[in-house]
């Protein structure tokens, strides 16, 4: 546990959790870099391509190891979803639901960790270092930032644009925002109805990265949340007290049944997001 929160009490020990490590670049909060978030998406993004190198140049046409087993399985798996899902002609889309699914699920796994290990060495290294490890801040789950979410379902509103302008062409692609989802063959009616197809089409703009990223985002913080609530039943207790030795069954039952639970949600989040992300972009390819 971090010295903060052995000296400071519950809510403290909470807050401390859930602040991030920060670097300010600028002035205002816009202009902070949450440090840790963007280490551990780099981190995740290096395992994912590692795995699949490693994987790759191993690979067998033989009787398969147990990691090209699994890989292969991921692969034919989302291989065949995209299939059904995708209505258009590209190359493109299976690769991005294998990156999208591998690297969100990695973000999410890192919610397996322990909640007080790495925060803890995180405190001893800049106790060691001469900083103050009270101040040492450290999230291990990038996908419980708002930024990190937010930053993926923007990415993935750019990538449903170059997918309807490089399908349709930009006349058509232009046309459908001001025709679609009401449609008219008069021009009178096409002039009445374009207005409300636009203020249609731009709340369906807003909202979709809004929803994509929130949708994850709560999934994880909440369940980061629940794995230090957990932590807290325990937090500050004396081996020489009674009330410990009834807690601490309690918790390790809670914590399996959480854990096994959420290893679920993370699993679930990941293909959820990877699913809305091919459908967003097959819809974007089709025409209306």
């Amino acid at each position: 546990m971090s010295t903060e929160a052995e000296s400071g009490g519950t809510t403290e020990y909470i807050q401390h959790h859930l602040h991030h490590w920060q670097v300010k670049v600028g002035e205002g909060s816009f202009m902070t870099i949450n440090v840790d978030s963007v280490i551990f998406l780099l981190l995740m993004c290096a395992i994912f391509l590692g795995v699949f190198l490693y994987v790759s140049r191993r690979a067998t046409a033989g009787v398969p190891g147990k990691l090209q087993c699994a890989i292969e399985m991921m692969v034919t798996g989302i291989d065949g979803l995209v299939r059904e899902t995708f209505h258009g002609q590209s190359k493109f889309i299976a690769p991005l639901a294998v990156t999208i699914f591998g690297l969100v699920f990695l973000m999410n796994f890192m919610d397996m960790v322990p909640v007080d290990l790495l925060p803890w060495l995180w405190a001893k290294a800049n106790g060691a270092a001469g900083h103050d490890p009270a101040h040492a801040y450290l999230r291990v789950v990038p996908t419980a930032d708002m930024n990190t979410t937010l930053g993926m379902s923007i990415g993935v509103f750019f990538l449903i644009h170059y997918f309807g302008i490089a399908h349709k062409g930009i006349g058509l692609f232009t046309k459908e925002i001001f025709t679609a989802p009401f449609h008219a063959h008069s021009t009178v009616g096409i002039i009445l109805l374009a207005p409300f197809n636009l203020l249609l089409r731009l709340i369906e703009e807003v909202v979709r990265p809004i929803s994509l990223s929130l949708r994850l985002f709560g999934n994880m913080y909440a369940g980061e949340l629940i794995f230090i609530l957990i932590a807290v039943m325990t937090l500050g207790s004396s081996l020489s007290s009674g009330m410990t030795y009834a807690m601490m069954p309690m918790q390790f039952v809670a914590s399996f049944i959480w854990t096994a639970f959420h290893i679920l949600v993370i699993t679930l989040q990941a293909f959820i997001f990877m699913m809305l992300t091919v459908v967003y972009l097959s819809m974007a390819s089709e025409k209306h």
